[in-house]
């Protein structure tokens, strides 16, 4: 992001809430960094300094205010569109790549050389791989000590600290004061469900949060998934540890988070699938101005202003979705994930049932060992279920981006039972790669019938979405959305998708 000074000034003293998340203040007389809307009094123009990430700021010397809280801010780091690498890098480091690894080894996954990886962060964020990732453990270290009630220990695990020891140095070297007195000035635990923690996500509005409920709801799996009262709950299995987590609406522009497992290393990784299900890195402004130079687009965008792409929690789960989707309806497909889940999930403890949750969608090793004749649906379908199950368990990390989406999308449709559409999706949902698009899908043609009901074949809707790049994949969206109820999702799901020579995937 190229940042000019004085416009970023005249910003700050303005207290604009458009560039909250996208540029952060360091302040020299005080030593903190800000965010745009900080209500301190604002610094003279010699003493600030300007940068793309929170990370750039800790980097260069700067700590964490305790007014403006940057660790509230919307993170809209992962779905900038200035770099799909490191947009791609930056998922995974949430995702935890750099606890137990090296950037050599993350590069490696990406395609780039170690140099290149770091180049291209100082470029876009001003900050390196590893100072992102401390910068994220400290800025949630900081979050649940001022949002919840846990002990000093379990703040330290759940935040990625190896020790208390270095949690504790680490406080007192950035904030010069221990952990402790932080908490102190905090303003206590967010409401939540009882023996839950709780914790904020921010995001940038606006949010269409009934539209993205509908979407979940309409494919919600029974047992795995419910969606009631405006809230969703799901069964999760994070890092071997089993939980349910419940998402709902917060306050000012926020969703809360209520989370059960009985580990709570798990949390930074459960923070991640939250962000990337519902899509809170996007900057729905930015994405809709892009769009909106079609003029088939821009009724569309302004219908819907807060439309998100909804993520996945499992590529693996979302694959088994895909292939029980050929050729049935999307509530058939749901069922069917129902019964099949019912058979080869985990049951969940008698601590973690209720609110409509039973069991754990089932592993790959556990369907892999299924007698295709005996799954209720076409054998193809059958061995095709089973073939991606034991390709899921022989490669643990199948569906975590790597390469470019070209290279996601060849290697996806080397896997059985996946065509074009099926990769495509998978790219959108679970990779979040924003600009994937299954450009041979017959609704989005549809949606770009013209006057006479003529629709423009998949090599034209291919050309003419070129001028969406990089927003691709929330163009398809949009146009999905457009075939239903001014809800973007509101109980009906797209048109069913050629997939296969011989078959039609309505996942």
């Amino acid at each position: 992001m190229d940042l000019d000074d004085d416009a970023c000034y005249r910003a700050f003293s303005m207290r604009d809430a458009r560039l909250d998340g996208k540029i952060f203040v360091g302040v020299k007389s005080t030593g903190v960094y800000c965010r745009p809307i900080c209500p301190a009094r604002t610094p003279l123009r010699k003493n600030v300094t300007f940068y793309p990430s929170a990370a750039a700021a800790q980097e260069a010397g700067f700590r964490p205010c305790l007014r403006c809280r940057p660790e509230t801010s919307p993170d809209l780091g992962s779905w900038r569109g200035s770099s799909n690498t490191v947009a791609r890098a930056l998922a995974m480091i949430e995702d935890g790549a750099l606890d137990g690894g090296d950037v050599e080894a993350l590069a490696e996954r990406l395609g780039v050389g170690g140099r290149q990886l770091r180049r291209l962060f100082k470029l876009h964020l001003g900050a390196s791989p590893v100072a992102v990732a401390q910068t994220r453990r400290v800025l949630l270290a900081k979050q649940l000590l001022q949002e919840t009630r846990l002990p000093m220990a379990e703040v330290a695990l759940a935040a990625g600290f190896g020790s208390v020891r270095r949690f504790n140095e680490t406080f007192q070297q950035l904030f010069g004061r221990p952990p402790a007195a932080l908490r102190r000035s905090g303003a206590g635990e967010a409401a939540g469900e009882a023996g839950a923690v709780t914790v904020r996500l921010a995001y940038r509005p606006p949010y269409d949060w009934d539209g993205m409920l509908a979407f979940l709801g309409l494919r919600a799996i029974p047992g795995v998934e419910a969606v009631s009262g405006g809230v969703y709950r799901r069964s999760l299995s994070l890092g071997g540890e089993t939980g349910v987590v419940s998402v709902s609406p917060g306050p000012r522009d926020t969703l809360q988070v209520a989370a059960r497992f009985s580990r709570l290393t798990v949390l930074p990784q459960l923070i991640a699938r939250v962000r990337r299900v519902f899509d809170l890195g996007a900057d729905p402004v930015a994405i809709g101005a892009h769009l909106s130079k079609d003029a088939a687009l821009a009724p569309m965008v302004a219908a819907r202003p807060g439309l998100r792409a909804p993520g996945a929690w499992d590529g693996f789960e979302l694959a088994v979705r895909a292939i029980l989707g050929q050729q049935i309806t999307v509530v058939a497909a749901r069922n069917l994930a129902g019964r099949l889940t019912e058979r080869f999930g985990a049951r969940l403890p008698p601590g973690l049932e209720g609110e409509g949750l039973t069991h754990l969608f089932p592993s790959p090793e556990a369907l892999s060992l299924a007698d295709p004749a005996s799954l209720s649906m076409p054998l193809a379908r059958g061995r095709a279920l089973v073939g991606m199950a034991a390709a899921a368990a022989a490669t643990p990390d199948l569906f975590t981006p790597r390469g470019s989406l070209d290279d996601a999308v060849a290697r996806l449709k080397a896997l059985p039972g996946v065509g074009e559409w099926t990769a495509q999706y998978i790219a959108l949902r679970q990779m979040r790669e924003p600009d994937a698009f299954p450009h041979g899908d017959v609704g989005l043609m549809r949606a770009l019938a013209g006057a006479d009901g003529v629709r423009p074949t998949a090599d034209e809707l291919a050309a003419r979405a070129e001028a969406w790049r990089p927003w691709r994949a929330y163009a398809a969206l949009h146009l999905w959305a457009s075939e239903g109820p001014p809800n973007p999702a509101a109980g009906r799901a797209p048109a069913a998708r050629q997939e296969m020579p011989h078959g039609q995937d309505a996942a």
